[in-house]
């Protein structure tokens, strides 16, 4: 799929923005400040109802203004879309797909697909677990619209038990009827958070073995380092040391392996209660795994070197996208400011990599900084005016 127009109305620094684009491969260049990742920002916000750079909506409002419009044209092989979204910070956004309302915003997920590269990016590897657990969750909805859902009953029922927990700890320690009563509101409690976080935990653990082999083909092509250095990555659980060998035993032929997760999630949550009631956090779940990144046997965060680490963080990128393209149509490729962060060799062995996506969206300020290979239309952006294609 590739994106043919995108329309802007009130975002960050654009009061009106409309530009056609095509196939293959667009650059846009021009200092820094000026507007460039805007661009980008929106076309991921188009596709995946979040922004890379910020948590909320209201940053995305051009000062002034009391809404943002985003419009995307997307031309795949069997369809063309149209998809709009209407942002409305403290109040609920509008989403329509080919002029239709969509009773939930998450209905229009899917209809464009990108995978995003951009200088923050480096957190992948370097920041907190959060990070890498938000990569695989964004992963499985881009590759799978329904986790959206998934994710967000998982979140909504996290949200509440962590609230009943908080109240217990405020009340001290209960006894008798008041105990038996806060003792079965959260045995309620934990059988939705185990019946919510299962597939989730099922969908991140497929997915990562699914990911496995692109990363460590990805990580190798990038990085041009030797053997000895290659990456890996393991899926680490709250719910069991060992998780695969723990389900094991459960699973019948065909079995999902979603009674076995949900029996292995209670278990776990009556493991840790008295020290959650103690600490008023829930200590098992989805939200407490982690991607585990190595190179050459060693953590990546704390050990790898910087130009190992952005090695890693691109081929984490490239992994998705190559995972997305298998029997679909490619996503659209977004390379944000990535080459100025990159010696020459890694810059043109990515660029190798990415030179036959069906559309790969690059943004630089200094444009030399964009491998040869990498030719195509080239607009400029200042002050948030993107000037016509050379």
């Amino acid at each position: 799929m590739h994106l043919t127009r995108l329309a802007l109305t009130d975002f960050r620094s654009y009061p009106e923005l409309g530009i056609e684009l095509g196939p293959g491969v667009t650059t846009f260049s021009g200092p820094n400040g000026e507007g460039k990742t805007n661009l980008v920002e929106a076309i991921g916000y188009l596709a995946t109802l979040g922004s890379h750079r910020v948590a909320s909506d209201a940053p995305l409002v051009r000062r002034g203004a009391e809404r943002a419009v985003l419009r995307g044209a997307v031309t795949g092989a069997d369809r063309s879309s149209l998809v709009e979204i209407e942002l409305n910070p403290g109040r609920a956004n509008r989403v329509r797909l080919n002029r239709t309302p969509m009773p939930r915003p998450r209905d229009i997920l899917g209809t464009l697909r990108t995978v995003l590269f951009a200088p923050e990016d480096l957190a992948l590897v370097k920041g907190d677990p959060g990070e890498r657990r938000r990569f695989l969750d964004e992963l499985l909805v881009a590759t799978a619209p329904r986790y959206a859902g998934v994710r967000a009953d998982y979140e909504r029922v996290l949200k509440q038990r962590t609230a009943l927990l908080k109240s217990a700890g405020a009340k001290g320690h209960l006894r008798g009827p008041a105990r038996e009563a806060m003792t079965t509101t959260l045995d309620a409690w934990d059988a939705s958070l185990a019946r919510t976080g299962a597939p989730l935990l099922a969908g991140r653990m497929r997915l990562v073995t699914a990911l496995r082999p692109h990363v460590t083909a990805a990580y190798e092509a990038v990085s041009g380092g030797p053997a000895g250095e290659a990456c890996s990555l393991s899926y680490r659980s709250s719910v069991a040391d060992d998780l695969g060998s723990a389900l094991a035993p459960s699973l019948a032929p065909g079995d999902d392996g979603m009674a076995g997760l949900e029996a292995l999630i209670l278990k776990a949550l009556a493991a840790v209660r008295s020290s959650e009631l103690d600490r008023g956090v829930c200590l098992v779940g989805p939200h407490r795994d982690e991607l585990e990144l190595s190179i050459g046997g060693l953590p990546a965060r704390g050990y790898a070197s910087h130009g190992e680490s952005w090695s890693l963080a691109l081929a984490l990128r490239l992994a998705s996208f190559a995972l997305l393209r298998e029997g679909h149509e490619d996503p659209v490729l977004i390379l944000d400011d990535v080459f100025a962060e990159l010696d020459a060799g890694r810059r043109d062995r990515l660029a190798g990599l990415v030179a036959d996506a069906e559309q790969v969206l690059i943004t630089a300020a200094v444009p030399a900084d964009v491998p040869d290979l990498l030719a195509g239309p080239r607009f400029t952006v200042r002050a948030g005016v993107v000037a016509g294609a050379s």
